[in-house]
């Protein structure tokens, strides 16, 4: 598996290098922002946002959590 990452990285380090330079910043904010989004929060931090988000009103009915998926 050690392997599979090192090409990962050897590939993503070929494909900034392709980058022009005008446009790294864009690219350093996407990738912070890519890495945010998989980073897991701690479990009291998202306890505590998601009872913030209920005291505030912001719920929505479990009826709706399921509208467009299509699970069988």
């Amino acid at each position: 598996m050690s392997a599979k990452i090192s090409v990962s990285k050897e590939q993503i380090v070929h494909e900034i290098k392709g980058v022009p330079e005008e446009y790294l910043p864009n690219l350093l904010q996407v990738v912070r922002l890519f890495r945010e989004s998989i980073a897991l929060k701690p479990a009291e931090a998202s306890f505590r946002k998601g009872w913030e988000e209920a005291l505030a009103g912001e719920t929505k009915p479990v009826s709706e959590l399921w509208e467009g998926i299509d699970a069988e």
